[in-house]
């Protein structure tokens, strides 16, 4: 009998305390609650509202918001032309990334895909050289193409502009140069208008100036004119109907004639020549510089060197 009380005694001490009313969740609370958690993680990975553009096609947006649930931003890295940067956090990679959001106009819009297929051609042909900015992805959000690149550091420009845009010295204006034809070359065509664009460059970094600095097109015309010399009259004879209200009866530039203040003409007059120009931020290397700039900013297309014949020029051969 004393066994059998013991027995009992043991078996309502280990036996578990039963709930009270006020400690227990009754089902419906339960999936309230599970429903409440997945609201809370929906909310913080949410995009922002739906909001109008600006009037220039640009990406409404403010700090902390989400591209997609996948990329937080962070910041505005940059604004150009086609867009602007952002920078974000990648929920997925756990890392920082630059998100170029691209305006939303269609001549943007399909300039921007070709642009990431130039991006993955240089992707897959650079063989671990790594000299390219790398694109990680890019997707259409919200009528905006968006290209996902690594995070890097300042641009060129922003470089300049932090050092109040002092020149390159010319051994780093050779290595650019390189770098820049080496990528052109590598997509495997020849479009000279990339030529003329790097020739621009080159001549901003060993200059800490932009070369031709205007929107006006008239007014570019004569600058053109003022450092590279007359336009040639071939070109100026075989241009559409469109490019006539530039040119003075079909054979010169209706300039200073046409242009659209005193302050138009001031900006074209104080341009030196190429050649000047180089030679007041460059020292050694600068007439086989000046010769590379000359054939680089040649008028007529089809007299631009390829990439890769730059490439072989004397300039780059030199040693500074």
């Amino acid at each position: 009998m004393e066994a059998d009380r013991m027995e009992k005694e043991q078996q309502r001490i280990t036996r578990k305390r039963p709930r009270s009313a006020w400690d227990v969740v009754p089902p419906a609370q339960e999936a309230n609650k599970a429903l409440a958690v997945v609201k809370n993680e929906v909310k913080r990975h949410a995009s922002p509202p739906r909001r109008d553009d600006d009037r220039e096609g640009h990406y409404v947006f403010n700090l902390g918001e989400n591209l997609t649930p996948r990329y937080k931003i962070l910041s505005k890295m940059g604004e150009g032309t086609f867009g602007r940067v952002l920078e974000c956090w990648d929920r997925q990679t756990r890392e920082y990334v630059a998100i170029k959001v691209v305006r939303s106009i269609r001549k943007y819009r399909d300039a921007a895909m070709v642009e990431v297929d130039i991006l993955k051609h240089l992707a897959q042909n650079e063989m671990g050289s790594l000299r390219c900015v790398q694109i990680r992805t890019w997707f259409d959000y919200r009528n905006h193409i968006c290209i996902v690149f690594e995070k890097l550091g300042p641009s060129l420009f922003d470089f300049l502009k932090r050092n109040k845009y002092c020149p390159f010295p010319v051994d780093l204006v050779r290595e650019f140069g390189r770098q820049l034809l080496e990528s052109v070359a590598c997509l495997g065509w020849s479009y000279p208008c990339d030529l003329w664009s790097i020739g621009c460059i080159l001549v901003e970094l060993c200059s800490g100036k932009a070369l031709f600095q205007t929107h006006e097109n008239l007014e570019h015309l004569a600058m053109m004119e003022r450092v590279l010399g007359p336009l040639p009259g071939h070109m100026i004879q075989s241009a559409d109907q469109n490019a006539e209200k530039y040119f003075k009866r079909g054979s010169r530039l209706n300039w200073p004639e046409g242009a659209v203040s005193r302050e138009s003409i001031r900006a074209v007059k104080k341009l030196d020549r190429l050649k000047d120009m180089v030679s007041q931020y460059v020292g050694f290397s600068r007439s086989l510089l000046t010769d590379l700039l000359y054939d680089l900013l040649k008028y007529d297309p089809s007299e631009r060197p390829t990439a890769r014949q730059a490439l072989n020029h004397p300039f780059f051969k030199s040693i500074a």
